[in-house]
């Protein structure tokens, strides 16, 4: 197994010591010069990818809505660490096909060919945001356009027409540094989209912590059994399995406690129950709203059992070897790559820097030990 950061650039919690607009414009210039600091870290130190999210109006968990920029700019000023979209939002009412292969063939170019495609749907709060429609018209469009950006980096020239979507005869440029291009994934919060990811030939991005890593096993099966019998959308098939959870590594779990890690891994769980709640809920059918409210409105309104998350290893949290034993489960689940959600709540810059060195020193020679298969699974077709 691999080792990869996840960014969603979250600012610091409420509230904020500034009136507005400057307590969050300094929340959000923090947190962005935190995240590239440890970001440049990680990449001196070895970890393989950092994956940032596109999020829009995620009010309080997430300031990064432009992913191609960050990126960019990690472009030149990182030197070895792979660069993930995590992910592209790409039905065409967030954002145009060309725009899409545009974007992320610079940042491979930029980047010397480090870029990996993640895609993505997304959820309804954005979805009606951008006139996009939340049944499955927007996994049709998620398909066409991925078709639509393959088609255009191998064609000098490129036109498409159909009912979603007409586009002139036109160069796309530039092209991606990687031959024939770089490798592709989707994001899956269900089982049905880790089919989809395996028929498809995509690698999986396996987006939920509401998961036991017994669970996420089952599902990583189910998407392997699907990758035999896929017939790839691109011109890359990528077999490989990449999960989330929420890491931290610390030297002694008490010093942790005192400078706000459970309050932290406590806060992350309310907050997404308050946001789906107010945000995603409304959108559901009657019938999905009544069976998702009651375990929401509980993690939302009461104490998270944090030590449950722990105790199953739905969170990777305490010393090295704590950490490497949890790690290890995710690799005898099937995880190719562990996505390390590492700047979350109210957790001090100094105690992620550290936590991010103690992993490179003391549990990712370990995994080398125990062999990866990361660097043999993105082959051209």
């Amino acid at each position: 197994m691999k080792l990869d950061l996840l960014y969603e650039i979250q600012p610091k919690v409420r509230p904020w010591d500034l009136p507005h607009p400057y307590g969050q414009r300094k929340a959000e210039q923090e947190a962005y010069d935190e995240a590239i600091e440890q970001i440049q870290l990680a990449d001196r130190l070895g970890f393989h990818t950092v994956w940032v999210v596109e999020h829009h109006f995620r009010d309080g968990r997430s300031a990064c809505p432009a992913s191609e920029v960050v990126l960019g700019g990690l472009a030149l000023s990182t030197r070895q660490i792979r660069l993930g979209f995590g992910v592209t939002l790409m039905p065409f009412g967030f954002i145009h096909p060309a725009r899409v292969a545009e974007k992320v063939a610079t940042v491979d170019v930029l980047s010397h060919g480090r870029v990996e495609w993640g895609t993505g749907r997304s959820t309804p709060m954005e979805q009606t945001a951008f006139g996009v429609p939340i049944d499955d018209r927007s996994r049709d469009q998620w398909k066409e356009a991925i078709e639509i950006v393959v088609g255009m980096w191998a064609e000098e020239k490129y036109s498409y027409s159909s009912p979603n979507l007409e586009f002139p005869l036109r160069m796309q440029t530039p092209k991606p540094f990687q031959d024939p291009h770089p490798p592709v994934w989707q994001a899956a919060t269900s089982d049905s989209s880790a089919v989809s990811a395996g028929r498809y030939g995509l690698g999986l991005l396996s987006l939920s912590l509401s998961r036991t890593v017994e669970q996420m096993a089952e599902v990583i099966a189910t998407y392997h059994a699907a990758q035999a019998q896929s017939e790839p959308l691109t011109h890359v098939r990528n077999d490989r399995v990449g999960a989330y959870t929420l890491v931290h590594c610390c030297d002694d779990l008490d010093q942790a406690q005192a400078y706000g890690l459970w309050d932290s891994v406590e806060w992350w769980y309310r907050n997404l129950a308050e946001f789906t709640i107010e945000w995603e809920l409304p959108h559901l059918s009657k019938e999905a709203q009544e069976r998702a409210f009651p375990l929401l409105n509980l993690s939302a309104t009461s104490k998270t059992d944090v030590q449950r998350y722990q105790e199953q290893d739905m969170i990777i949290i305490g010393t090295p070897e704590m950490c490497l034993e949890k790690i290890i489960r995710y690799e005898e689940a099937g995880v190719d790559q562990l996505l390390c959600y590492m700047q979350f709540g109210m957790l001090p810059h100094e105690t992620v820097m550290h936590s991010i060195e103690l992993l490179a020193e003391h549990v990712m020679p370990e995994l080398e030990r125990r062999g990866h298969r990361v660097s043999a699974t993105a082959v051209a077709v």
